[in-house]
């Protein structure tokens, strides 16, 4: 028989005209190399970040304080602070160009495989400008892009082919995370799920991937003197008896219900700014203004929410059910803003904080369930209805939290996820297209190849 279309698309991509191939110790070699890369430069970012923010929230509004006139009162550094920052980030984006978010990654990861190393420059420069600047999003999608980037950029040297690339592309993302998360086995699983909608496909990347992620955390966590282990302290939860099970999946159906909504107003805000997308200062300028206010108002929603959520666990339950629930509201509004308007970083942190306030408001309604347990299972389903990642948000959380509610978190980030299979908000989520792929030649192993041996026969017969 002729072969099939789809079969010479296999080829031409799993192998690739000239492309060379990697055994698997070299592969593990390219891998820790990322991972180590991949470390450093999340330390370097992380510590011109630290930097930025001191001085834009500390330094500066003591150096500027006196000058503030009587009749403006020097609360408003706020909204001054994050309107001339969009004006920052807007001008970044109008020289350098738009570096792609999220759902472009995704996209790109899917085809053509890889990330363009070309984007880093603008990428860089426009985060942290616009974390610096207060926006609601987080330093890993920066991250993940520059050091995704990176990963591609080595297959490329290397002239593996494109399925190979891809690997060494999750090898960067998940080095990202690993730094990032601070749980390397869930952040690699994490870089892994979220380009699909139903779950991890790309199987041969779990290894590397892990490796790197490894690598990438050992690097950051040793360099900057962080503590390993749970970054969050909550109340200790009593030992899990069957009615916290039943309590999980009630919270997962909960939170599946607050994503939908962020994500009605995630589009609502993005449809209210298209007609002004094509002038990216007037855009990141007014987002950059719309977040100030925001945050003039509820203070909490301001930044990407890592810290913000140690204020809601130590002092959340003084603010009462409705504060909590309005503040979870603003957040909302303020990440849908922040994306919308240019500016450029990641809404995982931020969605675990809507679970924090609307958990914790749940816990104080219903006495009967307990806070970090309503507060954690929110965050899980929360972000898994938005992400589609609910095996690597189970461990991250459950590394983050430092409790040991790994069985409840997981039912309700599988509630979640499978209430709002139909809601997507990363548009370029896809499930991968197996006749479009060849099995990597290093991940052939002994029994595969016989096993290969011993059905090409029936297949040859079938062919007949």
């Amino acid at each position: 028989m002729t072969q099939s279309a789809s079969q010479t698309a296999a080829i031409s991509e799993g192998e690739g005209a000239g492309a060379g191939q990697l055994t698997y110790p070299q592969l593990v070699l390219c891998a820790g190399l990322i991972g180590i890369i991949g470390g450093v430069v999340a330390t370097l970012y992380y510590f011109v970040l630290e930097t930025l923010m001191h001085g834009v929230w500390h330094t500066l509004p003591e150096k500027i304080e006196p000058y503030f006139p009587a009749w403006l009162p020097t609360d408003n550094y706020v909204w001054i602070a994050t309107t001339v920052g969009g004006f920052c980030v807007g001008l970044v984006l109008y020289f350098m160009g738009l570096p792609g978010e999220m759902a472009q990654v995704v996209d790109r990861i899917h085809n053509p495989g890889r990330i363009d190393i070309r984007k880093t420059p603008a990428m860089v420069i426009a985060s942290l400008i616009a974390i610096t600047s207060g926006g609601s999003a987080g330093p890993e999608a920066p991250l993940v892009q520059v050091n995704g980037s990176f990963g591609s950029w080595l297959g490329d040297t290397l002239r593996v082919n494109t399925t190979t690339v891809r690997v060494l592309t999750f090898c960067g993302m998940s080095a990202a995370l690993g730094a990032f998360f601070g749980a390397p086995i869930g952040a690699a699983m994490f870089a892994l799920e979220i380009p699909h909608r139903r779950g991890l496909e790309y199987y041969e990347a779990i290894g590397p991937a892990v490796i790197s992620a490894i690598f990438s955390f050992a690097v950051f966590r040793i360099s900057t003197g962080m503590t390993i282990g749970g970054f969050y302290h909550f109340e200790s939860v009593p030992p899990l008896i069957p009615i916290n099970l039943l309590e999980g999946l009630l919270l997962g159906a909960i939170g599946a219900g607050v994503a939908v909504m962020f994500i009605y107003i995630f589009r609502a805000v993005g449809q209210l700014l298209e007609p002004l997308e094509h002038y990216r200062i007037v855009l990141a300028t007014l987002g950059g203004l719309s977040i100030g206010l925001i945050a003039f108002f509820f203070p909490q929603t301001l930044f990407f929410s890592e810290q913000q959520i140690h204020t809601v666990i130590d002092t959340g339950m003084t603010l009462g059910v409705t504060m909590l629930l309005l503040i979870a509201v603003a957040k909302m509004f303020a990440i849908s803003f922040t994306l919308h308007s240019g500016f450029l970083g990641g809404f995982i942190f931020p969605l675990f904080f809507i679970g924090a306030n609307v958990g914790l408001a749940i816990a104080l309604a219903v006495p009967q369930i307990h806070p970090t347990l309503a507060m954690v299972c929110l965050m899980a389903a929360v972000n898994v209805a938005v992400t589609k990642t609910p095996i690597s948000t189970s461990i991250i959380l459950s590394v983050l939290s430092g409790t040991t509610m790994l069985p409840v978190i997981v039912i309700a980030s599988f509630t979640s996820f499978l209430l709002t299979g139909q809601v997507a908000m990363i548009g370029t989520q896809r499930s991968r297209s197996l006749d479009q792929e060849s099995i990597p030649f290093w991940s052939q192993n002994g029994l595969m190849a016989g096993l290969q041996k011993m059905t090409a026969p029936v297949q040859e017969s079938l062919q007949e």
